[in-house]
């Protein structure tokens, strides 16, 4: 997807951890991800470098779709869809 499609896109659960460095991002992600139904979408919000890798990886490992990331000014957002 696009940045313009990404930001575009109608977000259902908002994690916002950009005050927290790895595992912090991933580890309120996993938390997050309970809370949203099966073919909704999360935003990460995240300033750590580490989490533009981890979380595709964890999102691919559990079985849920890595949308992309746009870069925003000092941070991530980080989009994907529960799977």
């Amino acid at each position: 997807m696009t940045n313009e499609e990404l930001q575009a896109l109608n977000v259902d659960k908002s994690v916002d951890a950009r005050g927290t460095a790895c595992p912090g991002p991933l580890l309120a992600a996993k938390k997050a991800i309970g809370e949203i139904n099966s073919g909704q979408i999360m935003e990460v919000l995240s300033a750590d470098e580490g989490t533009r890798k981890d979380i595709p990886k964890w999102a691919a490992k559990k079985g849920h779709e890595y949308l992309g990331t746009v870069e925003d000014s000092g941070y991530f957002k980080i989009y994907m869809k529960k799977g």
